[in-house]
C-alpha cells in the first residue's frame, strides 16, 4: 500500500504589506514590504513533517484497462501522427506498463522501447525539488535558507527582496518577478545561463518574495547553484548519486551529452510541409539543468513514479514527499483550456510540482515542452496511481491520453480528450474475452493483469 501522505496546503497566512515607501525597509523598486514583525515567507513549507494524516486508498474504477491505453498510445504513432512515444503506468508500487511506441527518428527509424531515452524538459523540475528536499532532510539546507547566502552574486532589482528569497520561493516560482518565464528568450537565443541570471537584477518585480506566482526557468535554476554551494557537488552529479542510482533509473542522465551518449534515444521532431523533420537537440535549455536538464526512458519514469507515490521510503521518505506535494501558491491560470477547463476546479504550485483538484481528487502534475519534445506526468495519491508519457515531437495530440487515463481510473464519464473517435471508441470497448494481457517483451513491459477490478 502507498504510504499515507499529508497533502493539505502548507502556506502560511500572508503578512499585511504596506504601500511602497511606508515601511522602515520599504523597497526602492516599489515592492510592498512589511511594516511590523520579522519577515516570514508566506509560502514557507514546514521544514520536515513527522506526523502524517492517514489516507484511504480507493481502488481503480472497474474497467481501468491498461491494454486499451497501450493500444491508444500505439495508434497515436500510426502513420507518424507522432513519431514516437513512451508511457509508464504504475499502481500500488507495481509497474502496470512501461513501453515505447513508434520510432526514434523518421529518417533513421528504430523502434522506441522501454529503454529509449527522451528529453523531459520541465518534468525535470520535480527532480530539482526532490534533490533539495533530500538535502533538507540531511541538514545541508533548510527550506527557508536564503538564496543570496549561498549565491552571493544573486540580485533582484530591490535589495530587500534579494535578501528575502528562500529556497522554497525558488522551487515554487514565488520569487516575486512580474514576468512569467523571465529571460527565456535570451536562453532560446543561445545565451549562457550565468550571463542571463545576472539580468534578474534588472527584472521588474510584481510582489514581495513568496507573495505571488510567476513561472520561471532561469530563476528556478538558481537552485543548482545553491546545491553546489551547500554540498560542494555539481548539480548533475548530485542528482545521479542521490536519485538516479538509488532508484535504479539506469537510462537517465542530464544534459545534451547525456542524451546523445545514450544507447538509444529519441530525436526531436518538428513539422514541415512534408511531414515530420528530425533535428539535433538544442543545447539551450540544457544549460538550465534544474529547470529542464533531465533525460529518461519509460523504464526510468516508472521507477520515478513508484518513488513519488511513496513506495521507495528508503530513498524518498513519506514526510519528504508530503512536503514536496503540498500546495504552496495558487495558480488559477492553469485552469484555462482543454481538459483542464473541464476537470480542474482549483490549481496550485507546490515544490517542483503542480497540484490540481481534478474532479474532486487531488492530482500532482507537471508538463514539459522544449523544441521537438513534450511530456506529462501525474500522480493520484488517493488511488496510488502514477502516469507519465513523453513523446518526440511538437504535437499536442498525445496530451489527451493523460486525462483519458485519469477519467477511467476515477470512474468519470468518458470524454473524447484524444481527438479521434476511433481512439475513444477503443478505450470504451470491453475486452472481447476478458483475458489478462500477455507479457510483452518487444517494447517494454505490461502487467499480466491490465484490468483493475474493485477491491
Amino acid at each position: 500500500m502507498m504510504l499515507p501522505l499529508t497533502l493539505s496546503s502548507t502556506a502560511q497566512t500572508p503578512l499585511r504589506w504596506t504601500s511602497p515607501g511606508t515601511g522602515s525597509d520599504a523597497a526602492v523598486s516599489g515592492v510592498a514590504t512589511a511594516s511590523t514583525a520579522p519577515y516570514v515567507s508566506p509560502t514557507q513549507p514546514r521544514l520536515y513533517r513527522t506526523a502524517l494524516a492517514g489516507q484511504d486508498i480507493r481502488p481503480l474504477a472497474a474497467g481501468f484497462d491498461v491494454r486499451a491505453f497501450e493500444t491508444m498510445a500505439e495508434h497515436l504513432t500510426v502513420g507518424q501522427r507522432v513519431p514516437g512515444l513512451a508511457m509508464a503506468i504504475v499502481h500500488n508500487g507495481r509497474v502496470l506498463s512501461a513501453r515505447g511506441y513508434g520510432v526514434t527518428d523518421v529518417v533513421n527509424p528504430q523502434q522506441v522501447d522501454a529503454h529509449t531515452v527522451f528529453r523531459l524538459a520541465s518534468l525535470s523540475k520535480s527532480f530539482a525539488s526532490t534533490l533539495t528536499g533530500l538535502m533538507v532532510q540531511d541538514g545541508s539546507l533548510r527550506w527557508d535558507s536564503k538564496v543570496n547566502q549561498y549565491v552571493p552574486g544573486f540580485q533582484l532589482s530591490d535589495p530587500v527582496a534579494t535578501s528575502r528569497v528562500t529556497v522554497a520561493d525558488v522551487l515554487s516560482h514565488s520569487v516575486g518577478l512580474q514576468a512569467h518565464n523571465a529571460f527565456d528568450r535570451d536562453i532560446e537565443a543561445n545565451a549562457e545561463y550565468y550571463d542571463v541570471a545576472r539580468k534578474l537584477a534588472y527584472a521588474p518585480l510584481k510582489c514581495a518574495p513568496g507573495e505571488c506566482y510567476a513561472y520561471q526557468n532561469v530563476a528556478f535554476s538558481l537552485i543548482g547553484d545553491v546545491v553546489f554551494a551547500a554540498s560542494g557537488t555539481f548539480y548533475d552529479q548530485a542528482v545521479d548519486r542521490r536519485i538516479f542510482k538509488p532508484l535504479g533509473m539506469n537510462d537517465a542522465s542530464l544534459g545534451l551529452a547525456g542524451i546523445q551518449g545514450s544507447t538509444r534515444w529519441a530525436r526531436p521532431h518538428v513539422r514541415s510541409r512534408n511531414g515530420w523533420v528530425s533535428l539535433t537537440p538544442k543545447p539551450t535549455y540544457y544549460r538550465l539543468p534544474p529547470a529542464a536538464g533531465v533525460n529518461a526512458s519509460a523504464s526510468d519514469l516508472a521507477q520515478w513514479l513508484i518513488a513519488q507515490t511513496g513506495h521507495r521510503p528508503d530513498v524518498l521518505p513519506a514526510p519528504l514527499l508530503a512536503t514536496l506535494h503540498a500546495p504552496v501558491v495558487t495558480t488559477p491560470g492553469e485552469m484555462r483550456g482543454g481538459w483542464r477547463r473541464e476537470r480542474v476546479h482549483s490549481a496550485s504550485y507546490a515544490l517542483g510540482w503542480r497540484v490540481f483538484d481534478y474532479a474532486g481528487q487531488q492530482v500532482i502534475f507537471h508538463a514539459g515542452a522544449v523544441q521537438g519534445y513534450r511530456g506529462l506526468m501525474a500522480l493520484v495519491p488517493g488511488q496510488d496511481l502514477g502516469v507519465a508519457m513523453v513523446w518526440n515531437s511538437d504535437s499536442s495530440l498525445p496530451s489527451g491520453l493523460l486525462p483519458t487515463i485519469l477519467d477511467r481510473a476515477m470512474g468519470l464519464p468518458g470524454e473524447p480528450w484524444v481527438e479521434t473517435p476511433a481512439d475513444y471508441d477503443l478505450l470504451l470497448a470491453e475486452s472481447p474475452d476478458g483475458a489478462p494481457a500477455r507479457e510483452r517483451n518487444d517494447a517494454g513491459t505490461s502487467s499480466q493483469r491490465s484490468t483493475a477490478s474493485p477491491r
